[in-house]
């Protein structure tokens, strides 16, 4: 096991699956790493274990934190990717790891993605992204699936991603885990380019109700209801008071019409 990936405690997981997301690319309106910790903060997580930023993390780009008080540094927190870990039922068990996108060695940080996912014996897992595009606004969020096989696919129920080009960590952690033999299912969320919003509470919320029955999570999504509602009207008042942005929503609904 890589010396970057530290355990704080060996608990004894119940059908553990592990849910991840990465802040950065592939994480538009923060949607998807707002929904991870929206997880962890309803299920009450506690720290399991952490990959050590160190050789991973550019610290000229992605720089620790410092606090002073009075003069005095009374913390420095460095960047790493953290695990924790929660009950989602009478006998099953949720990982969650939240981070950064890793600058360096992706092939290394995702190896020490399959060794926690080995040490953990999990066999099921979920990635959350969130990504820009030409949609409406006042449409429901679609969310669409990226997973391991055909049958996974028709398993999850959304509609499959058809994709060629560059990808992020979320990609090359994925495929890691397909390789490493565990059924992957990734969730993204198709956001609007020209509201730039975020965190994007819709996103958030249309990740989890759709990742809700691929893992069996019980969560209370009234607050996050609230706040997409919230978002979705300050979006409509910068369509109404932009004629620029107006048209060009009206040029989306007139194409999506078309179709």
């Amino acid at each position: 096991m890589s010396d970057a990936l530290r355990f704080h405690v060996r608990p004894q997981l119940r059908n553990p699956s592990l849910l991840l997301a990465f802040e950065g690319w592939s994480d538009a309106g923060e949607a998807a790493t707002t929904a991870a910790r929206y997880v962890e903060t309803q299920l009450h997580a506690v720290p399991l274990a952490e990959i050590d930023g160190e050789e991973f993390f550019d610290f000229t780009v992605c720089r620790p934190e410092i606090s002073v008080e009075d003069g005095v540094i009374r913390e420095l927190v460095w960047p790493d990717h953290t695990f924790s870990y929660a009950s989602v039922g009478a006998d099953a068990d949720l990982v969650i790891g939240i981070g950064s996108e890793p600058h360096l060695h992706w092939r290394r940080f995702a190896a020490n993605v399959v060794a926690l996912v080995r040490e953990l014996r999990i066999e099921r897992v979920a990635l959350l992204g969130g990504f820009l595009s030409d949609v409406l606004y006042s449409r429901p969020v679609r969310v669409t699936c990226v997973a391991g096989s055909p049958e996974l696919v028709d398993k999850v129920g959304l509609e499959p991603v058809r994709y060629e080009g560059p990808t992020g960590i979320t990609g090359v952690v994925g495929h890691a885990l397909r390789e490493a033999g565990c059924e992957v299912a990734g969730f993204w969320a198709g956001l609007p380019h020209y509201i730039r919003v975020s965190p994007n509470p819709r996103g958030s919320l249309a990740l989890l109700e759709a990742l809700r029955p691929y893992i069996g999570l019980r969560l209370d999504l009234a607050p996050l209801q609230n706040a997409a509602a919230e978002c979705e009207e300050r979006a409509s008042a910068m369509v109404s008071a932009d004629p620029e942005l107006t048209e060009y929503v009206k040029q989306l609904k007139r194409r999506e019409f078309a179709q």
